[in-house]
Order: C-alpha cells, then structure tokens, then sequence
C-alpha cells in the first residue's frame, strides 16, 4: 500500500461549496514522482531527521529590504467597512518538511490543504502527505519536471532548493485548480505577490491572476513577515492612531530587477487587538474592487487576530507535526526495507556540552 492511500483524513459535512473538494486533482507526475523514488529506495541505509530539529521548508518569496520615504503611503489610509454578502471564501497553503537522509539524497514530504468557508461554515481538503526521494539519480527528472512548469532551476543547485522549488510547484497546481474552477470567490494565499529566481516565476503567477480576474475571483496574499520597513521599522510594526479595520498602501519602492511585483502592497490591520499583516492585492484591478474585496473578506471571514480565519486553518492542515513525521519515518522503514542509522549530532561530538546553536 501506498503512504498516500494509507492516511485517510474525515471532513465536516458537507455544504453547498463551490467547487466540490474531490475535483480538485494533482498531476499523476508528481504521485509518480512519490512511487518511483521510494521503490528505488528499497533496502538502502536511511537516517531519520531528528525531529526536535526539523522546520517546515517555507516557500519564501523574495522581498525588498529597501527603506522608503514617509509620503509615499501616509495619505493612503482607506477605513474599512465590513460587507456580509455570503461571498465564498478559499484558503490554501502547502508546506515540505525535511524527513532523513540517504546515501544519495534527501527524503522530504509535501503536504497541501485547501479551506473553503461560505456563511462561516468550514470544510478542508488535504492533499498527501506526498513522501519524495530526491538524489543523485533522479535529480534530473525532479529539475526537468520543475523546468517543464517554467521554475528555473540549474543542475548545480543543492538538494534543499530543489525541495523548496517543489513544495512551490505543487501549491501553485493546487491555486490552478482553485483559480479556474472557482467563480465569484475570494481566493487567500500564504505570501506574497513577488516573482522572482529564488521564489515563483513571474509569468506562472500572472496567469493565475489572470484566470483569476476572468472568472471574478480575487487573490488576496497574506505574508506573517515582511522585510519591508520603513524609517527602521518593519511595515507591519508601524503604529497608527485611527481605529482598524483598515489599510494603508505602502507606495512604489525600488525593488531588484530580478523582482516583479505584481500586486500592490499594503498593510491591513482588522482588529484592535490584532497583529498587522501585510497584504498584495493583484495590481491589474482597480482601487475600488481591491478595496471591495477586503470588505467583503471582513464581513463574510473570522479574522481572529486580524487573521482570516480560513487561512489559518490551511496552515494548520498543510503543516507537519512531530507526530506525524515520526509516523512517516516508521511507515517508510517499514515498507522500503530501509536500514535505519542512529542520527548523530556531530557539534556535540566534536564540541561535548560546548556543541551549542544551530545543528548543521
């Protein structure tokens, strides 16, 4: 049996959501991908990841760290008003963790979450976990995969990148498939709007925007940090006096060459006691439907924390606990035959009780 068909998840029932959960489909290359690099694995040495060490891999977008004047966004504060109009609203977010090392390569897990939320009622889908091998030996095939879908990739890049580029590759299969079958929604993504080489290529995120805008979607991207700042502080840490919700829009700022902002950017902030996130709205619609669907997100959304709650709950569902990746590393022992070596912590071995900090 297969991993992904071994881990069945139940849902909450079902309401009338557009579009239905089990439409939603990954390419057969990337369950392909799964199956032949672990059958390649059988009866290989396998170094389970210490779990107490591993992060989820974030699929980072590239942002500017550049500082800008005051008066490019200190007139722009728009007040909000929430509008409650049953607008659907869907959530995704994806995430990759490291699981243990082979001779020849790395295991990873890719895991991706959808939320859909009408009328405040939930339901998710989860797609995976997706366990891949990659190595030395089908290091081309994930490149020439991750090259088919216009991600720039060199043959000289470390395994880790490659993991990163994946994990960003099945979430925007996962957008796809929500963009095109979704009409009338407001579509929430984990990040930000910025295409670059070390994040999504610019051309993949505009036609998801565009497929978006045809059937009356809107993207609206959230980020949980920014490096953006202003007079030394970060954007999202500015203090203002006039009571949330609001935005204010953060203007145009000298970014890299290698960088396309396709969104605007702004800094939203939805509740008193909440946290200010940033926040890029797709640049090719007017003022007035960015400001429109913020509303409508406000008045149909729970945003505890001036966190879209839906949001929220992808992240939850896509994200890897210890738990989990434990039960992973057991499964693929397991099934692969694979020969188990003791992890070592070589700072302590080198350095006793003085083998402090980050583990290499």
């Amino acid at each position: 049996m297969l991993l992904i068909q071994q881990l069945h998840y139940s849902t909450t029932p079902r309401y009338n959501f557009p579009p239905h959960p089990e439409d939603l489909q990954l390419p057969p290359k990337l369950i392909e991908l799964s199956l032949t690099s672990l059958q390649n694995l059988r009866g290989e040495f396998f170094q389970p990841h210490d779990v107490e060490s591993t992060e989820p891999m974030l699929n980072q977008q590239e942002e500017d760290k550049t500082s800008f004047r005051r008066k490019a966004f200190s007139i722009q504060l728009v007040p909000l008003r929430p509008v409650c109009d049953g607008t659907p609203i869907i959530a995704i977010d994806v995430s990759s963790v490291k699981i243990g090392e082979t001779e020849n390569g790395i295991l990873c897990a890719l895991r991706a979450a959808v939320v859909w939320s009408q009328k405040r009622r939930y339901i998710y889908h989860r797609f995976g976990p997706f366990p891949v091998h990659i190595g030395e030996e089908n290091k081309k095939e994930v490149i020439g995969l991750l090259r088919g879908h216009r991600f720039p990739v060199s043959t000289s890049s470390d395994l880790i990148d490659i993991q990163v580029k994946l994990c960003n590759l099945v979430e925007k299969w996962i957008q796809l498939n929500v963009c095109s079958s979704s009409a009338s929604s407001i579509i929430l993504w984990d990040g930000s709007l910025t295409a670059g080489p070390n994040g999504s290529p610019p051309g993949v995120i505009s036609q998801l925007l565009e497929i978006s805008r045809q059937r009356a979607n809107t993207v609206l991207a959230f980020s949980k940090a920014s490096k953006m700042r202003f007079l030394g502080h970060k954007i999202t840490e500015v203090s203002l006096r006039y009571p949330p919700p609001w935005i204010f829009e953060v203007g145009e700022m000298p970014f890299s060459p290698s960088l396309h902002l396709l969104g605007n950017v702004y800094v939203a902030r939805f509740r008193i006691n909440g946290y200010s996130f940033r926040l890029d709205i797709d640049k090719m619609i007017s003022v007035d439907q960015k400001i429109d669907a913020v509303q409508r997100l406000i008045g149909n959304e729970l945003v505890f924390q001036s966190y879209p709650e839906s949001l929220r709950l992808a992240h939850i569902y896509a994200t890897f606990t210890a738990n989990e990746i434990i039960g992973i590393q057991h499964y693929l022992a397991q099934e692969f035959n694979l020969k188990l070596l003791a992890p070592r912590d070589l700072r302590k071995t080198l350095f006793g009780p003085y083998g402090t900090g980050l583990r290499d």
